[in-house]
């Protein structure tokens, strides 16, 4: 699930016209060396001198060759968690990366650890049986493949459709027997459709029946052609000249609303929050921004100003993976299922964002730079938004008896970045709270990958949205890695439940219960599931720092919406990638090689043998009273697809809070101002 061949080509370069030209794509925005700003601290995200260095010193490698696709280089974040926590400005700076490299001649794949302070290789690792994720050179000259394709060629012919019209759009392969293992080839399987004009919506001319399989290495093409499927007649464009094309569905004769005024959001003073390079600070919160080309935003070392001191919450916070899987059991669909993280990297498909439209209010943009394919140093501008919102009542309390009253709003700070992942974006929104709180929300909107079906013929694991085509049911997961430092390093993980007392001389009315709490001990007792009839929910304490009650300092982590379970058959190909969401909280020690639920290499994996489940059984003695706590929490929906989803989706939302559970000594927001009514611009009603 990555963007179509022709949006990256339109984004970087055109496709090669010369058959013995190599497709590359040199974007516009490569970043020379000498104009980064300075790194001053060990956690900041990459600069452009350290990616192209990288690729400068790469090239003083014996077994670094100038044909090798860079696929990424991403910062190898410090194992001493107190050198980064205590870092001064004129302290030793560690500095070093992972370069991941794809030999397509050799079918091999490289690791490397450059140290960018000392300016040398340190290590090669060769891998012979995994495959990195996907990248935008491949797509560019599979495009070019596919269209001199014999094979694809035929294929289209039986449906009368010209090759000048098709729109190839990237999916990974998943994994579907041992001819797609990682160790045997490199292979990606994308989408055909049709493409009626320029500014067409051509998930809505969707060519189905067809399996088509590109190997990367070497250029080949493989047609399985299932059953031939009429094309989808009716059109979906969603810009406003296309809705009210009297063939599109939906139809709408008088184009957009006229009667939405300005909505405007002003901030007098400017906005409440300050951004230090990459460090934000807002009312009593303070952390730093990350990211990288495969996690895209982290938020790391976040602190909480309170008594006299600044109280680290959480060390490290980011998506470690994300999982589709498809319920569709045609030919054409049944092997579905991407790691949106593994396979095609979120760093790399960030959005720019549009100032009034992403973002609403007093914005501050930070940019993102990352490595393409040939290792050059390239700007995303305005990858991550910051700005603050009102959100509401925060308390309230009217008094009855002496007839008075208190009121505060509630604001909270938005840092947030875009993915587009092919036919899908996903909104990345942390939030930080008056109350201490902190939520993660994915809002999830695009377009569904379509499936094109008989004329009075129903899906079997589907929704019809028009004429002739469906979406096919699904499932969005997400895992978000949690590193903890709760007041330090020595946390431990608490279950509880909700659970009703018996009947007897301390519940004589039958109506008492108690939230029952349970220390998970070790690795292997913290694989929980939700449980509603329970009320469940899970502490992260200290117990060596107390609260003014004597119990230890705390945060819980609740779910933001009903629990979400893999419905594939576990026995099966996608069963085995549903690992990581077999449980929906799993509890580790931190060790500095596991970051991610599916595993360092999770494209084409089987899904079982690296990742989050693993890291569970390997350490499942371990204990995880007091220790360096990391949870991985995975959390989703099922997409059931209705008409209303179509042609583009309205935004749905899921993830998580983490709440304050005797961490401050009564509410955190009791110091919050009251608001001052004002009016602008003729706004306060009159009466």
């Amino acid at each position: 699930m990555m963007e179509s061949t022709e949006q990256l080509a339109a984004n970087s370069s055109q496709l090669p016209t010369n058959p013995d030209e190599k497709a590359t794509v040199p974007p516009s925005n490569i970043i020379p060396d000498g104009v980064s700003a300075p790194i001053k601290h060990p956690l900041d995200p990459l600069n452009a001198d350290e990616i192209n260095l990288t690729t400068r010193l790469l090239a003083t490698s014996e077994s670094f060759q100038s044909y090798m696709r860079i696929i990424n280089i991403i910062l190898n974040e410090p194992t001493d968690k107190e050198y980064v926590r205590n870092y001064k400005p004129n302290d030793l700076l560690e500095r070093s990366v992972t370069a991941t490299v794809r030999d397509p001649k050799g079918r091999t794949t490289f690791e490397f650890v450059v140290d960018l302070i000392k300016q040398t290789v340190e290590n090669c690792t060769e891998f012979k049986n995994v495959q990195p994720s996907l990248t935008f050179d491949e797509m560019i000259e599979a495009d070019f493949t596919l269209r001199s394709s014999e094979a694809m060629l035929a294929a289209l012919a039986k449906r009368n459709i010209k090759m000048e019209d098709v729109v190839f759009y990237p999916f990974s392969a998943g994994y579907r027997d041992e001819r797609d293992s990682p160790a045997k080839r490199r292979i990606f399987r994308p989408y055909a459709a049709v493409r009626k004009s320029k500014d067409d919506n051509y998930y809505a001319h969707h060519i189905d029946g067809l399996v088509i399989t590109v190997d990367l290495d070497s250029f080949t093409v493989e047609v399985e052609d299932h059953q031939v499927i009429p094309l989808p007649p009716k059109s979906a464009n969603y810009d406003p000249e296309g809705i009210k094309a009297p063939d599109n569905i939906p139809y709408f004769p008088d184009g957009v609303r006229k009667d939405l005024k300005p909505f405007v959001i002003t901030q007098p003073q400017g906005p409440s929050f300050e951004v230090n390079d990459n460090v934000i600070s807002w009312q009593k919160w303070r952390f730093r921004v990350g990211f990288n080309v495969r996690e895209a935003l982290t938020i790391n070392m976040i602190e909480y100003f309170d008594q006299n001191r600044w109280r680290p919450i959480l060390y490290r916070a980011a998506i470690s993976e994300m999982w589709v899987p498809y319920g569709d059991t045609s030919a054409g669909h049944s092997y579905k299922n991407a790691f949106d993280v593994g396979e095609a990297g979120m760093g790399l498909l960030t959005n720019s964002l549009v100032l009034g439209c992403d973002c609403l209010g007093e914005i501050r943009y930070l940019d993102a730079i990352l490595n393409n394919n040939q290792g050059q140093a390239v700007l995303v501008k305005n990858a991550i938004c910051i700005h603050e919102e009102d959100t509401g009542i925060l308390w309230k309390h009217s008094e009855f008896v002496y007839q008075r009253s208190q009121c505060r709003r509630a604001r909270r700070l938005v840092v947030s970045c875009i993915i587009t992942v092919g036919n899908y974006e996903y909104g990345l929104f942390w939030y930080f709270m008056l109350d201490g709180a902190i939520q993660f929300e994915a809002k999830l909107t695009g377009i569904i990958a379509p499936g094109a079906i008989e004329n009075g013929k129903t899906p079997l694991s589907g929704g019809m949205v028009a004429e002739g085509i469906y979406g096919p049911h699904h499932q969005h997961f997400f895992n978000m890695r949690l590193d903890w430092m709760l007041d330090g390093v020595k946390n431990s993980l608490v279950e509880v439940n909700c659970e009703p007392m018996p009947t007897g001389p301390d519940n004589p009315a039958g109506n008492g219960w108690i939230a029952k709490e349970t220390v998970l001990k070790t690795v292997g007792e913290a694989r929980r599931l939700h449980d509603a009839t329970k009320g469940r929910f899970w502490k992260i304490i200290n117990p060596q720092v107390k609260n003014h009650v004597n119990q230890p300092v705390g945060y819980k982590l609740v779910a933001s919406g009903p629990a979400c379970y893999p419905l594939c058959d576990i026995n099966s190909t996608q069963g085995g990638r549903s690992a990581l969401t077999r449980y929906h909280l799993w509890g580790t020690q931190y060790h500095p090689d596991e970051f991610y639920a599916a595993g360092r290499f999770s494209n084409q994996c089987k899904g079982d043998e690296d990742g989050v489940a693993v890291y569970s059984e390997k350490h499942k003695n371990d204990s995880l009273v007091e220790c360096d706590l990391v949870t991985w929490y995975t959390f989703g929906v099922n997409h059931v697809v209705r008409p209303e989803d179509w042609p583009v989706m309205p935004v749905e939302t899921v993830g998580f809070r983490l709440l304050p559970y005797g961490f401050f000594a009564g509410s955190a927001a009791m110091d919050v101002p009251p608001s001052i009514p004002q009016c602008h611009q003729g706004a306060c009603a009159k009466h």
